[in-house]
């Protein structure tokens, strides 16, 4: 069986290229000039069943063209496209163009659910990103050795309100929160550019209704480098719906930094 695979930027399309690789699975990239890691190209240079196509934001015809010739069925986008890029920076096709004029609602989420709606349409099915990521996923309770303290609870709890209300709209999923009042909101510039004062909580959710196939709240080591340099000291994710990369290098280093990391259901 060959593998599309969407790369955005970042190691998520890495990660994903080798667990599909390590199933047996040949797979045909399509990197996104403005986006992937050049990367791609040496790791096709030293795998002969992964191929690599380069192409630009926009170019929704010639990616469907591209995985109809090598036979693709079932694709999965991996790693970021940043937001400003999609409604900035993009010079949409011919095909692309038609889809935005038809969007109800000018957002990421609309914009890729109509994406993978025409993939299907031409017999590519857009896959959960996370399929091929089980183990990655963050399983509910605490996940360092300090558990949070009564106050980082309660910016917990509180912070959880916040940021499932501001995901709901589509701002972002992350939310910074100190004496139970939200400090820093994530929009279009990521999680690691939203921790900015000192002594926080921060709290990641994924958006209300989340779809699986893109857009998956994910945690790395530069997430707590960026929390250990802010001075925040608690990290809440939701549970299943997380990925954390390099988890045991990522909870070793929260642990050294006395930072409490923990993974809450969805409920609460």
């Amino acid at each position: 069986m060959k593998l599309g695979l969407i790369a955005g930027n970042g190691r998520f399309p890495f990660l994903l290229l080798d667990a599909a690789r390590a199933q047996g699975l040949a797979v045909v990239v399509a990197a996104i000039r403005e986006e992937t890691d050049p990367e791609v190209d040496r790791r096709a240079a030293a795998d002969n069943r992964i191929t690599v196509h380069w192409l630009s934001l926009g170019e929704l015809s010639r990616l469907i063209e591209i995985f109809q010739k090598a036979g693709i069925s079932k694709a999965v986008m991996a790693g970021q496209v940043k937001h400003k890029q999609i409604f900035s920076s993009i010079r949409p096709d011919w095909r692309l163009a038609k889809l935005l004029l038809n969007l109800r609602t000018r957002n990421t989420d609309m914009l890729l659910g109509a994406v993978a709606k025409v993939l299907g349409d031409e017999g590519i099915e857009l896959m959960s990103s996370t399929s091929f990521l089980e183990p990655l996923l963050a399983q509910e309770g605490v996940l360092t050795a300090r558990a949070p303290d009564g106050e980082e609870r309660k910016n917990i709890d509180y912070g959880l309100a916040v940021a499932r209300a501001v995901a709901g709209f589509d701002i972002g999923q992350t939310v910074v929160v100190a004496a139970q009042a939200c400090v820093a909101v994530e929009a279009m510039e990521g999680t690691d550019a939203a921790t900015l004062e000192r002594r926080l909580t921060v709290v990641k959710v994924a958006k209300p209704g989340q779809d699986m196939r893109f857009d998956v709240p994910v945690i790395g080591i530069t997430t707590v480098e960026t929390m250990i340099r802010a001075g925040a000291s608690c990290l809440s994710v939701e549970a299943g719906r997380t990925l954390l990369f390099d988890r045991d290098s990522l909870l070793e280093r929260a642990a050294q930094a006395g930072i409490a990391v923990v993974a809450s259901a969805r409920g609460g």
